[in-house]
């Protein structure tokens, strides 16, 4: 019986730091907001989850997801979000064992049009983006729950350290991917129960064979 293998998107699956910060930089600015200027910045929102630090740094939610939505009409930068190095085979191998979606804060129809150019588009059973929940615990239980596995056999795979917070705060596995946006140091501060440091090392850390 294989696993429940819940993904964040960006840092993990693509590498798209620099984008995103221009992004947001760019909304934050649009709605008379601009505490991004640095990559730093940007980075310190993830500490825990990303629209609950916006709201408490005094940013209305409403008008950001409007500048957003105003960004991307006028940017098309789908094309140029790029897949991590050597994520595609590990996904398509863990793809054919276990039960696998992607839980994040970005819009889950930005995350499908970007990943409809990638080989290991159809891994995904579902995509929970921002449409679905700001909460990623929230969106966490929901996967966990609408496929029926218990938390012992979910995993959250993400790379900040908000990411394992609201893992744990769901009481799943959570795995810290050290490639991604936050340092190795700065996801060890937030305790995950698992760690990463390359995309291989999630097939050895899931096996194969164990097909549900």
């Amino acid at each position: 019986m294989g696993k429940l293998l819940l993904f964040d998107f960006d840092g993990v699956l693509v590498d798209s730091l620099e984008i995103y910060t221009r992004a947001v930089e760019w909304c934050l600015k649009r709605v008379g907001m601009p505490i991004v200027v640095t990559v730093e910045d940007y980075l310190e929102l993830f500490e825990g989850n990303f629209y609950e630090a916006l709201r408490e740094r005094g940013v209305d939610l409403d008008a950001f997801a409007a500048a957003l939505k105003e960004y991307s009409a006028r940017v098309n930068y789908y094309g140029d979000v790029k897949a991590v190095a050597g994520i595609s085979p590990v996904v398509e191998a863990l793809g054919r064992d276990h039960t696998l979606l992607i839980i994040s804060s970005n819009s889950a129809r930005a995350i499908g049009r970007i990943i409809a150019r990638f080989t290991w588009n159809g891994s995904f059973r579902a995509i929970l983006g921002s449409e679905d929940a700001f909460s990623k615990r929230e969106k966490i239980d929901r996967a966990r729950k609408r496929f029926a596995f218990p938390p012992g056999e979910t995993y959250y795979i993400g790379d900040t350290a908000g990411d394992i917070r609201e893992g744990k705060e769901a009481g799943v596995v959570t795995v810290a991917a050290t490639w991604g946006w936050h340092t190795r140091e700065r996801l060890l501060a937030a305790g995950p129960d698992l760690v990463v440091d390359n995309p291989r090392e999630l097939l050895t850390l899931f096996g194969a064979g164990q097909g549900r």
